[in-house]
């Protein structure tokens, strides 16, 4: 009878390499996370220390908004960054997500400039820029993350943007300074844990509680 040669079975394959750090289509949040923690205890920080009866420092009023203007532009275009360098290799429907959350960004900001604007020149109060802006950047920024943590499947994200929108909001409630003072606390350590965890994130096998 003829004989047949034994054909090996097919080897598995290989299991796909883990890029711990600059994982194709991972964003590192890492930068802008830093940026937006900064402009949170300084700019916010400031303003807590400068108000009230009796503030703690006396800065000129136009410091703490401007140094939170800073941090927030800064954080806003390290996220840029780290965006753009997430979408090199990627998917078209997936560049196609991170350009439109990129935009975003642009159209949230602006339509908070239009509120704000034409709330207090309604009321002609324009001393509650002082209160809205800090408070409506804290949730226009949370809600942007709860977006970006959603499409990109990003727990940590999605989590930062809860706690952000949440605390911003509710600090509305509080009078100056304790307003600043709840944004710059609790908004600069969530960013500071933020920061931290993030590293974390980026140096774990991809799993899909984390991605």
């Amino acid at each position: 009878m003829p004989s047949h040669a034994t054909e090996p079975p097919p080897a598995a394959p290989a299991p796909a390499p883990v890029h711990p750090i600059g994982l194709p289509h991972e964003v590192d949040n890492r930068a802008a996370y830093l940026s937006f923690g900064l402009a949170y205890v300084l700019g916010h920080g400031a303003a807590a220390a400068s108000q009230g009866d009796t503030p703690l420092l006396g800065l000129p009023g136009w410091l703490p908004m401007t140094l939170l203007g800073i941090g927030l532009v800064t954080g806003i275009v390290q996220a840029t960054i780290a965006a753009l360098r997430a979408q090199r290799g990627a998917a078209a429907p997936d560049v196609l997500s991170g350009k439109l959350l990129g935009v975003a960004w642009v159209v949230a900001f602006t339509a908070l400039f239009l509120a704000i604007t034409g709330l207090t020149s309604i009321l002609d109060r324009p001393e509650l820029q002082s209160i809205l802006w800090p408070a409506g950047s804290g949730l226009i920024v949370g809600l942007l993350y709860l977006a970006e943590g959603a499409v990109r499947r990003n727990v940590l994200h999605y989590a930062l943007g809860v706690w952000l929108a949440l605390t911003s909001t509710a600090a509305l409630s509080l009078d100056a300074p304790g307003l600043s003072w709840v944004l710059a606390l609790a908004g600069g350590g969530a960013y500071a844990l933020a920061t931290a965890l993030e590293h974390r994130r980026l140096r774990l096998p991809a799993a899909p509680s984390w991605t």
